[in-house]
């Protein structure tokens, strides 16, 4: 049978649904991802890597449910959603019943830590450790023993002007990129091994009181991971 194919565009619109978080915590890094991004993060995972659809998926540190309800609405067999924040995992309950796909995610709230078991696809964005170091790793490290293949964003390593400039003034949303050394040893030394590195531009809102500008654009990598 042959499966269905969903528009990006038409997950770009229902995850545009999924409300953020009321109050976001500057030391969680509560940064929502954007219906774009996760949309481009989800259609690699679907329909460039066959992830998704029929496969049992965890959004590790799920906020309020975008990429989980993305998930859902790509006809992933089983969803789990799991965030420390209440708050956050309260919205993402609501968001789930306001777009019909209650029934869809299990929301858990709980530390990473607490979590076990088996997963086909892991799909994280996990904080970048600007507030608090080392953080992404803890991710990482988590998503590596729960998931087969892991989709994880990440603080681009690309240090080269002309390259940034040059993502941040395209159209185009992904491109591929290097991965960063220090995210290969760690991977490497967890038991992964990175299939893929994508970059992609990415704006959020003014959140917090430190926040200088209305938007900032900045570059993510997207990190393709399957466990050896």
């Amino acid at each position: 049978m042959q499966k269905r194919i969903t528009r990006k565009l038409d997950l770009e619109i229902l995850l545009s649904q999924v409300k953020p978080h009321p109050s976001p915590k500057v030391n969680l890094e509560q940064y929502t991802i954007p219906p774009n991004v996760a949309a481009t993060m989800l259609y690699i995972a679907a329909y460039t890597n066959n992830d998704i659809q029929g496969r049992a998926v965890l959004d590790l540190g799920c906020g309020t449910g975008r990429l989980a309800l993305g998930a859902a609405f790509l006809e992933a067999k089983q969803v789990v959603g799991v965030d420390i924040d209440k708050a956050a995992v309260t919205v993402a309950l609501e968001n789930s019943m306001r777009i019909g796909l209650e029934e869809k995610v299990h929301w858990v709230v709980a530390d990473i830590n607490a979590i076990h078991g088996s997963f086909d696809t892991v799909l994280q964005n996990p904080p970048f450790g600007i507030q608090r170091p080392k953080a992404d790793r803890k991710f990482l490290e988590k998503a590596l023993k729960l998931g087969t293949v892991v989709y994880s964003l990440h603080k681009s390593a690309n240090v080269d002007k002309s390259f940034i400039k040059k993502m941040k003034n395209s159209k185009a949303n992904v491109t591929p990129a290097r991965p960063s050394p220090f995210l290969r040893r760690f991977i490497e030394k967890h038991g992964g091994r990175i299939r893929a590195v994508y970059a992609l531009p990415m704006t959020i809102p003014h959140m917090f009181s430190f926040h200088a500008k209305r938007e900032h654009r900045f570059i993510v990598d997207l990190y393709v991971i399957e466990r050896r």
